[in-house]
C-alpha cells in the first residue's frame, strides 16, 4: 500500500506530456535474400546484426535506425529515419540496389509475400484478447501455431498455466493452417456459371467459411493468389480434427 501511494503521489508532482510524432518520422524496408550485402554496403553496421536487433548508423548522410525485421519471410531490414530524409535514402537504397535488381514493392505485395511465408496479422487472422468480445473470438498460442513460446517447465505460476497445460496434454480445439485451393475444383465452380476464374489482384482480408458436407468446419482469414507457388491459398482457421492433414 505505501508503495502505490508512493507511486500515486509523484505522479501527481511531475508534468508528463505526450507528443504524437508519427508524421516527423518514416520507414523503409529493404527485404530478399541479398538485403544484408546490399544494405552493408551502405551500412556497415548491419552485417551480423541479429534477428530482432537493433543497430544505428548513416545513410546518404542521414542518421538511421536499423532493424533486422520484416513482414515477407525473407531476410530483410526496416530502416528508420527523421521523414525529411527519406527520399535521399530511397535514392541510395535504389542506386545501391541497381546491380541486384532492386525492385519497388508496395504493400499489397508484400500482404502477398506474408501469406505464402504463412505470417498472420493482428486483427486481421486473429483478434487479439484486449479486443475480444466473447471468449469464442479468443486464441491460444497453440492454435496459433506459437507452441514454442510456451514454456511449460517454468517454475512457479503465470497467467494461463493451467489452461495451457490442459490444452497441451489433450489438444487444441481449434488449429490455423495453410490451405491449397484445388485449382481444377475452383474452374468448376466458375465453369457451372459460365465464367472463366476470378483471381484477386491482391491478397483478400476477409473471413470465408470453410465446409465440408454441408457443414462449416472453420474459416480462411486471408487468401491469396501464390506467385511463388502458382496456386491459390489461404490461412485458415479449422476446428478439429479438420486441421489433421488430409
Amino acid at each position: 500500500t505505501s508503495n502505490t501511494q508512493g507511486w500515486r503521489s509523484r505522479e501527481s508532482r511531475d508534468r508528463v506530456a505526450i507528443e504524437d510524432v508519427s508524421e516527423q518520422w518514416a520507414v523503409l524496408s529493404l527485404q530478399g535474400p541479398r538485403s544484408r550485402r546490399l544494405l552493408a554496403g551502405l551500412a556497415p553496421a548491419v552485417d551480423g546484426l541479429g534477428y530482432f536487433d537493433l543497430v544505428g548508423g548513416t545513410i546518404a548522410g542521414a542518421r538511421v535506425t536499423i532493424s533486422r525485421t520484416g513482414f515477407t519471410g525473407d531476410l530483410g531490414y526496416e530502416i528508420w529515419m527523421d521523414a525529411a530524409d527519406a527520399l535521399a535514402i530511397w535514392d541510395a537504397l535504389m542506386a545501391a540496389g541497381h546491380d541486384y535488381g532492386i525492385t519497388p514493392t508496395g504493400i499489397l505485395a508484400m500482404d502477398m509475400a506474408r501469406v505464402e511465408a504463412g505470417l498472420f496479422m493482428l486483427d486481421v487472422d486473429y483478434t487479439p484478447a484486449s479486443h475480444a468480445w466473447i471468449a469464442g473470438q479468443r486464441s491460444s498460442p497453440y492454435e496459433m501455431g506459437l507452441g514454442w513460446t510456451v514454456n511449460l517447465d517454468k517454475q512457479g505460476y503465470f497467467v494461463g498455466r493451467r489452461a495451457l497445460e490442459r490444452e497441451h496434454r489433450e489438444g487444441s480445439s481449434w488449429k490455423m493452417v495453410g490451405l491449397e485451393i484445388d485449382w481444377e475444383g475452383l474452374e468448376r465452380e466458375y465453369a457451372a456459371v459460365g465464367m472463366p476464374p476470378q483471381i484477386p489482384a491482391s491478397a483478400v482480408r476477409g473471413s470465408i467459411p470453410i465446409y465440408q458436407d454441408k457443414r462449416q468446419v472453420g474459416y480462411a482469414s486471408t487468401s491469396t493468389w501464390s506467385p511463388v507457388l502458382k496456386k491459390y491459398i489461404a490461412l485458415a482457421h479449422l476446428a478439429k480434427p479438420h486441421h489433421e492433414p488430409g
